[in-house]
């Protein structure tokens, strides 16, 4: 069910995100839509549960403190791609 959310932004990033959604032939709503389902995607509701799958492969991978997983997905792309 859709909602009515009135915000306050300043005019020119509201023009320049018309303009990006004109674009990429979308509407603001659903930018702010998909933005705010971005910032809140790895929370868990209060009283939601995890699938059994995510909950038996949570904690499966242990990595160093210091894993850098942008640069090693760097390397890997550049690996794939321009070799």
């Amino acid at each position: 069910m859709a909602t009515k959310l009135t915000l306050s932004i300043n005019e020119n990033t509201i023009k320049s995100t018309k303009r990006y959604a004109k674009a990429h032939q979308t509407s603001l709503s659903s930018l702010v839509e998909q933005y705010f389902n971005y910032l809140t995607a790895d929370q868990i509701e209060e009283g939601e549960q995890l699938s059994p799958l995510v909950s038996e492969l949570a904690g499966v991978i242990d990595l160093e403190q210091d894993f850098d997983l942008e640069s090693e997905y760097a390397i890997h792309l550049e690996e794939k791609y321009l070799k």
